[in-house]
């Protein structure tokens, strides 16, 4: 007798759903049945007919397919297309390709493409009649999001093949036999990221750099600028230029600036820094009023609008700060010789100048092109000395300008700005860059010093410009602008901080930093402070440049800008040209063209934070790696579903205690409260938690390390 066949279908219920809409999708205009998508997909299995024809009748009551006749559909609306970029969510089995409108449509994770994060695609999609969700299907690669790829190069036979450093869809690169042959295994390579087929393991690609040996310090760092590639040396045409320009401060250009060199100037800057961009000027008046002048290099004055500098300057878009070294945005002539405000040199600056009364508030303030001599150069651990009680001839400036500053700053926190200051170590390196240790970075009253006086040059100029005219028109101008938190991610925050008996009563629309402010007083001393600070900042957008003025949500300022760091920073460089172009009733550049460079610096400001913390990362995983078996105080600093990350106190090192090394029970993951839960004993892990672990094993390929619980 013939066994009978089993209806219980071969695919899951999701993938039989997803096979029918790409089918519907492609074919917007035929007729489907069962019969036709088992023929299509080569299907014999009964029990997969039944389950398409099941799908078809949910998808028609959902309104994505229209019923034509019993058992036959067609697509209920013809498919719609777009342009946008993919994000893959393995673990929860799903991706997404966000349109250039903001809509999220999405799409398999399996697609038949080699769609790789952050690739900009073309998609299909339904909109279906009921329902937010949108489905669809990627239908073609547009950009990929990176052409080049840094790794390790492994010769196997007659072929090579590079494994990325970082976490990649795939595993390696197939190269082929380099051509330096099995000389060059083992060797830190830079990759060319060809195309990726169908039917291929791997992708194709060609080494374009040898970096060097693995494990090298030097060739590290460089592998790290490589990978998120940045520059770590200057085109010879840009460095020619710079070399060529003059150091002579004409008679001519003295006389069209206002002249500070007889005023009370000086620099406060870290003890490693060798480029000075800001200075401060301190006269006390009359009645109890003072004179503060805040003088930024005049950068603008030797870097011409799209000269080679300045193209070099704008594709950088900023400095670039590893643990070791600084990558400059502009070529070492100008950083560290001509621009810098180095002490008893002339130099051109561009200033705010303020008259305040005593307790800091604002009386008048000038701004335009100026002259300054700094007498002296301070490091911050200087002036803290003066500031408490150190006896020095610069007391009376430091100690009036401290005060003044304190006052600019509680005058801040009322008007709602968040403190989200965070303890910070730095590696001693020795001279071949092997961190020997970690130190703490003081965060002072003379680091708020600078801190307070820049903030209101900044906020000065940003209201300046918004408020002049040219004709009836506003100047065209680029802030520096940070929105309010997105309303899913505020009200995230507010569940878990009411669930921990500090509720939020107000209305969500008014949420402002004072509120924020008053919940994380409200937590100051009691177990909970740092899990609370942690979600807080997570809950925050981040801050970037743009032409539309939204304010500064973090700083509580409805105009913000960035104008006192140009010889680091490429929108300064563009807010200085802009306010001498209105200081001078000229002619800024296009709105569009601002805003284009606008969201250029926001992407490379994000790149080179990136690359810092690749190369903190690598150094602290080096560091732990001589501490594998020892045990360390932490804090959670982060959950998901396979494990939580732990922050150690003393160090800032950061490492992964996986799910797989708790076998005291069966933890499930709570995203809604960031912790981790056991199943049995109801043991909890959460996200700010006080934990001790051990150094368990370290990776320094793959910058990775993990801890045990002691």
């Amino acid at each position: 007798m013939a066994r009978r066949q089993s209806l219980r279908p071969s695919i899951s219920k999701r993938d039989a759903t997803q096979w029918v809409v790409e089918y519907a999708m492609t074919h917007p205009r035929e007729e489907l049945n069962y019969r036709l998508l088992a023929r299509f997909f080569q299907v014999k299995d009964r029990g997969v007919q039944r389950l398409f024809d099941m799908v078809m009748g949910e998808l028609a009551d959902s309104g994505y397919l229209r019923r034509v006749a019993h058992g036959c559909y067609v697509l209920a609306q013809p498919p719609l297309e777009g342009e946008g970029i993919y994000s893959a969510q393995p673990r929860e089995r799903k991706a997404y390709v966000t349109l250039t409108d903001g809509t999220q449509v999405q799409v398999d994770l399996r697609g038949g493409l080699r769609v790789l994060e952050g690739d900009m695609v073309r998609v299909v999609y339904h909109k279906a009649k009921r329902g937010d969700l949108l489905t669809g299907r990627v239908i073609e690669i547009v950009k990929r999001a990176r052409e080049f790829y840094v790794g390790t190069l492994y010769v196997q036979g007659r072929y090579g093949f590079v494994v990325p450093t970082t976490k990649t869809a795939f595993k390696a690169i197939a190269v082929g036999m380099p051509a330096g042959g099995r000389k060059q295994d083992g060797m830190k390579v830079r990759v060319r990221f060809k195309d990726w087929h169908e039917d291929e393991r791997y992708p194709d690609g060609e080494i374009v750099e040898v970096l060097g040996h693995s494990g090298t310090h030097e060739v590290e760092m460089h592998a790290i600028l490589a990978e998120y590639d940045l520059p770590y040396t200057y085109p010879e045409e840009v460095s020619r230029a710079a070399d060529k320009l003059s150091a002579k401060i004409t008679a001519a250009e003295v006389a069209r600036r206002r002249d500070f060199r007889g005023e009370c100037t000086f620099t406060i800057d870290p003890v490693t820094a060798k480029d000075y961009d800001d200075a401060l000027s301190f006269r006390a008046l009359d009645g109890g009023r003072f004179e503060i002048g805040v003088h930024i290099a005049d950068v603008t004055y030797y870097v011409q609008p799209d000269d080679v500098i300045d193209q070099e300057a704008q594709a950088r878009g900023t400095s670039v700060y590893l643990v070791d070294r600084t990558v400059p945005m502009l070529p070492e002539r100008l950083c560290n010789e001509l621009c810098s405000l180095r002490a008893d040199e002339d130099k051109l600056t561009y200033s705010v100048l303020f008259t305040l009364d005593g307790k800091g508030r604002v009386l008048d303030q000038w701004m335009g092109r100026s002259l300054i001599r700094s007498q002296r150069r301070f490091t911050y651990e200087e002036v803290q000395k003066v500031l408490e009680g150190e006896a020095s001839e610069w007391a009376t400036p430091l100690c009036e300008l401290n005060r003044l500053a304190q006052s600019l700053r509680r005058e801040r926190f009322a008007q709602g700005a968040i403190d989200f200051a965070n303890a910070e170590v730095r590696f001693l390196l020795d001279d071949k860059g092997v961190p020997l240790g970690v130190e703490p970075v003081p965060y002072t009253e003379s680091h708020q010093l600078i801190e307070e006086f820049m903030l209101l040059a900044n906020r000065t100029v940003a209201a300046f410009v918004r408020q002049a005219r040219k004709g009836d028109k506003e100047y065209p101008f680029v802030y520096r602008v940070h929105a309010r938190p997105r309303p899913e991610k505020l009200e995230g925050f507010l569940r878990i901080v009411a669930k921990l008996g500090v509720p939020y009563k107000g209305d969500l629309e008014r949420f402002d930093g004072k509120a924020f402010g008053a919940i994380l007083e409200a937590f100051k001393g009691r177990p909970e402070e740092h899990f609370v600070g942690l979600l807080a900042v997570r809950s925050m957008e981040k801050a970037v440049y743009s032409t539309h003025n939204i304010g500064h949500f973090g700083l509580a300022f409805d105009d913000y800008t960035h104008f006192t760091s140009p010889i680091r920073r490429y929108p300064d460089m563009m807010v200085h040209r802009i306010l001498t172009a209105v200081l001078e009733k000229g002619n800024p550049a296009p709105a569009a063209a601002l805003e284009t460079a606008a969201v250029q610096a926001s992407e490379q400001e994000k790149t080179a934070a990136d690359a810092e913390r690749a190369s903190i990362k690598y150094k602290q995983v080096e560091y732990l790696s001589r501490f594998i078996g020892k045990a360390f105080d932490g804090v959670i600093s982060g959950v998901t579903d396979y494990g939580f990350y732990v922050e150690l106190v003393e160090s800032k090192c950061e490492g992964l205690v996986s799910v797989r090394d708790l076998t005291d029970d069966l933890y499930l993951y709570s995203a809604d409260e960031f912790l981790l839960r056991g199943n049995r004993r109801g043991r909890v892990f959460r996200l700010g938690d006080a934990v001790r672990v051990r150094v368990l094993r370290t990776d320094l390929e793959k910058r990775i390390t993990d801890f045990e619980l002691a």
